[in-house]
């Protein structure tokens, strides 16, 4: 006996209905009265669901602020493996570029600056956005491993992975000239390495 393919999608509607649903009350509450100041009990009163539903969706409460944490590896990795040509450096700059751009032009920019701004006034904040951006690490390695025909990267990808990570984590603007010299440092031994393979 098979799913009706309307029922499941009916429930999948729900599924992200609910999910938004607590992504607003959370962002409400946070930009209110600060992250440290809500608690998931509070966020789920607001949204109208059990603290056990927003846990369903969301792993812990840092989550709900870096909600996109899934979709932002597969466009880092896109932009190693889908680049059109030229050096996985550029692709990388090219990429944080984009990002940051986005960030403050995009549609939307005015709150994820007021969230940037939450973000730089909370250390737990801090803390978890670096070592989400540092899970990238292993995705990223791989996507560079697979480039070069490697079954699993070597510690020398693994180090400019992490590294290269780490130089956006440094940067505050498509402008800011640390990009380009941390990228400018970084290659140095990278391609040493490249040449070597």
């Amino acid at each position: 006996m098979g799913t009706n393919p309307n029922q499941a999608g009916r429930r999948e509607r729900k599924k992200a209905a609910t999910r938004a649903s607590i992504l607003q009350a959370a962002q409400r509450l946070f930009l209110d009265r600060g992250f440290d100041a809500v608690s998931v009990r509070e966020i789920a009163d607001e949204a109208d669901v059990s603290p056990t539903t927003v846990f369903a969706h969301f792993p812990q409460k840092e989550a709900l602020l870096f909600f996109e944490e899934d979709a932002q590896r597969e466009r880092l990795v896109a932009a190693v493996r889908d680049r059109p040509g030229g050096s996985i450096s550029e692709a990388l700059k090219t990429y944080y570029r984009a990002e940051f751009i986005d960030m403050w032009t995009g549609a939307g920019g005015a709150l994820r600056s007021r969230f940037m701004s939450l973000i730089e006034a909370t250390p737990a904040l801090q803390d978890y956005a670096s070592r989400m951006w540092l899970r990238h690490e292993d995705a990223l390695a791989t996507a560079i491993a697979d480039e070069f025909g490697l079954p699993q990267p070597s510690d020398e990808i693994r180090m400019y992975a992490r590294f290269a990570l780490q130089i956006q984590l440094l940067v505050k603007s498509d402008t800011d000239p640390m990009l380009d010299a941390g990228f400018r440092i970084l290659d140095q031994g990278w391609e040493q390495y490249v040449s070597g393979l």
